[in-house]
């Protein structure tokens, strides 16, 4: 994995751990600026990814199937 792709799944891993903390939930409006940082980060991390993307992974991150696309990058793609 590249350090581009290394970047990406850990932001990627970093939007699991926000979606699943019981805790940042409670609080509404905070989670949701927490998923939005980490969204726009997500978002700034594939647009640096070195061209061509494989498509796959194109395809899983502009559907935002960041779950399949995480899957891609651990497994090599």
């Amino acid at each position: 994995m590249t350090r581009p792709e290394s970047e990406l799944a850990e932001a990627l891993r970093e939007r699991l751990k926000i979606i699943s903390n019981e805790a940042s939930r409670r609080d509404p409006d905070q989670h949701v600026t927490r998923l939005r940082e980490i969204s726009e980060r997500i978002e700034t991390l594939a647009a640096a990814l070195p061209q061509p993307i494989p498509p796959r992974l194109a395809h899983f991150l502009d559907r935002r199937s960041y779950d399949k696309a995480l899957e891609f990058l651990c497994s090599g793609g």
